[in-house]
């Protein structure tokens, strides 16, 4: 009877969480939405048109009194390398409000948009002309304005890369104008981007100034930008992380035309044209998120579009309210994610898919000694550690590094040292023979496998493995994983866990094929049914869930395939690192808060020290910690929250189920695809 009834209680529990997730996804996205329209005074729709180099997506903001009798100024803005269209929301927002037509675009093999088979799978593809072949379609559309010589009243305007683009358009626009007669493009504003990079395909600083045209010009340039905005002489020679004045600068200066020019400052240069540089005390990814750049932007807008004060609205540079959607997005994120485990608990309800929970395993006994705490601890430290000290230069895929050539030193001792095992293992005739044989094989193939991924580079960028940043990701993921079933055989072995009677279970990882096949079976529907939710939220409320770089959102058909490729490799990560979560958690006294604070810290603690000693350095010196490390500890960002919440998730599934294989495969769906949904991705035609 008490049976029962406490049976009763747990499932009206999952219910009313469930519950209270599906308010939270509804509560935020509805919100999301009112702040996202401006109060509904901006219709939002995903629109997309083909162009001679493939495919082009975006968000088109129309306000309400904008149509072809009455055409208003128009504003083309656009992402990152690692982000799409959703990451211009500020500008989209702040500027629709104010009546301006805006396009946030997908550049070309991001988020909705891909390129054609000439116009995918390199760096230098996509991005010269994205916002060029958007201007020249919004410059077709009715409802923008254009003057009474045919010049559009469009701008450009990208972050980082985009900016590039931005950049490129102008150039494109001003080369278009000596045949056709007119422009397209009357403004340019780009965030987080000088021409380093378009200086490749011929426009730096003196080609862009002789080919601007008479045009508004301005540059966002925050100063702890991790990459460009470069000193005439650095602070180091070893990377480019530090404190920026872009504006004292040789390149600043050309831009400006002036000897000695000041940021946040208009000038009229001798085409004609206005220019300015903002320079705000930001990071380069906290351009896109930021009320002090909103502010710089929303200014430059009124600047450039000075004559057009009877289509917009004057309302302040300080009055903002883009942030709301991000906030309520927030919401729905939060009542995404709570979502996941009541909905996989009640999944495993139906007959097949019980199958996959078994007993759990008692808790262990915590270390006793002082010398068995001790090491406990150090050894947690150590495995919290290296993940991040090994990422910089697994990302930079540079094998001379010296995190790198350790590791082959240690891979190397194993080896030797499983050989030998397996062989006195062999040749043993003690009982526990079997388990020094099986650890020993284990050493053997996780060595073997660490060896050769931290010897060469074994996801390079092609048809195969499409996507540039999640190629970094699963190597390391995968180096990470081997380190751990490394240590956590050791430990088992030589630590004393296999005279504590620590068997499989109490890793989470004794099942029977049919409740691995039940647990594969459940995280499959989990995933589905939230992807359906967030292409239903999408579709009625053209909102989704994220905070910042992290974020859940629709995608094409084609990621669904690239990402697929990755999923093993992810599987076996988030197997190891969630079985070594589950153990390192296994105590009576961690079963409660504490327990999950250390399986989150277990998987992302060290990153998070990583970028606390990255950008606490930057911002009390100038210079970064590791001043060489620039995207690479972008990465990390997004990286925290997702172990961290796949962590946890391990651990409350493991509670429920007795195994990891739920949460290991919910984990490797949902965080692939996430991954796949926010980068480029190549070879999509």
């Amino acid at each position: 009877m008490k049976q029962s009834a406490n049976a009763t209680a747990k499932r009206s529990r999952t219910v009313v969480v469930l519950a209270i997730a599906v308010a939270l996804i509804l509560l935020g996205s509805i919100l999301a939405q009112t702040f996202n329209t401006s109060f509904y005074n901006v219709k939002v729709s995903r629109i997309s048109f083909e162009t001679d180099s493939g495919t082009l997506s975006g968000l088109l903001y129309l306000p309400k009194n904008v149509d072809a009798s009455t055409p208003h100024p128009a504003i083309v803005t656009t992402h990152g390398y690692l982000n799409s269209a959703e990451m211009q929301d500020e500008t989209a927002i702040e500027m629709s409000r104010r009546g301006y037509v805006v396009l946030a675009l997908d550049m070309y093999d991001h988020g909705h948009s891909h390129g054609n088979a000439e116009n995918t799978g390199g760096f230098f593809n996509f991005w010269p002309t994205s916002l060029w072949d958007a201007a020249q379609y919004m410059y077709q559309q009715d409802y923008v304005a254009k003057d009474a010589q045919g010049n559009g009243q469009i701008a450009v305007s990208g972050h980082s890369m985009g900016g590039f683009s931005s950049a490129m358009a102008l150039y494109l626009d001003e080369t278009n104008y000596a045949t056709t007669g007119y422009r397209i493009i009357r403004a340019g504003l780009s965030m987080g981007a000088d021409y380093s990079w378009t200086a490749y395909l011929g426009l730096d600083e003196a080609t862009a100034v002789a080919t601007f045209g008479g045009r508004t010009i301005g540059k966002v340039c925050g100063q702890y930008d991790e990459f460009f905005f470069a000193a005439d002489e650095p602070p180091t020679k070893s990377g480019t992380v530090y404190r920026k004045n872009y504006v004292a600068t040789t390149a600043g200066k050309t831009l400006l035309e002036q000897d000695d020019p000041q940021a946040n400052t208009w000038y009229t240069c001798a085409d004609g044209g206005q220019r300015i540089i903002y320079q705000p005390n930001e990071i380069h990814p906290w351009n896109h998120f930021s009320t002090a750049s909103t502010k710089d932007a929303i200014e430059f807008y009124a600047t450039a579009f000075s004559d057009q004060s009877g289509l917009v609205k004057d309302i302040a540079s300080t009055s903002q309210i883009w942030y709301w959607k991000e906030i309520f997005e927030l919401v729905a994120l939060v009542g995404f994610l709570l979502m996941l485990a009541p909905l996989a608990l009640m999944l495993m309800k139906l007959p097949f898919l019980k199958n996959a929970k078994q007993a759990v395993a008692s808790p262990t006994p915590a270390a006793a000694t002082l010398s068995g705490k001790l090491g406990t601890v150090c050894l947690f430290v150590v495995g919290m550690m290296l993940p991040a000290i090994i990422f910089p230069a697994v990302y930079d895929a540079n094998t001379a590094a010296e995190p790198m050539r350790w590791l082959r030193y240690g891979c190397d001792i194993a080896l030797v040292l499983s050989a030998v095992g397996i062989i006195l293992a062999a040749r043993s005739t003690e009982g526990d023979r079997k388990t020094w044989l099986s650890g020993s094989v284990c050493i053997l193939l996780a060595s073997f496998a660490m060896r050769h991924l931290v010897s060469k580079s074994v996801f390079s960028t092609n048809a195969t493995w499409q996507c540039p940043t999640v190629n970094s990701i699963v190597t390391w993921a995968l180096i990470c994983a081997f380190i751990a079933v490394v240590t956590m055989v050791c430990v088992y072995l030589f630590g004393g866990r296999k005279q504590q009677g620590i068997t499989l279970e109490h890793y989470g990882l004794a099942a029977k094929p049919v409740s691995v096949a039940a647990a594969f079976c459940v995280a499959l529907l989990v995933t589905v049914i939230g992807y359906l939710c967030v292409f239903a939220v999408d579709a009625i409320f053209k909102t989704d869930f994220r905070i910042w770089t992290f974020a859940f959102k629709t995608f094409e058909t084609s990621a669904i395939p690239a990402a697929v490729k990755y999923m093993p490799f992810f599987f076996i990560y988030y197997l190891v690192s969630g079985s070594a979560a589950v153990s390192n958690t296994s105590s009576e006294k961690l079963q409660g808060g504490w327990g999950y604070l250390l399986a989150a810290l277990t998987n992302m603690g060290g990153i998070l020290i990583w970028l606390v000693l990255q950008y606490g350095t930057l911002f009390r010196t100038g210079v970064a910690f590791y001043p060489d490390q620039a995207l690479s500890g972008i990465l990390l960002f997004a990286l925290v929250p997702s172990l961290a919440i796949a962590s946890c998730l391990t651990k409350y599934l493991y509670k429920k189920t007795g195994s990891v294989y739920v949460a290991a495969f919910l984990n490797t769906i949902l965080m692939t695809m996430m991954t796949v949904a926010n980068t480029a991705v190549y070879f999509q035609a």
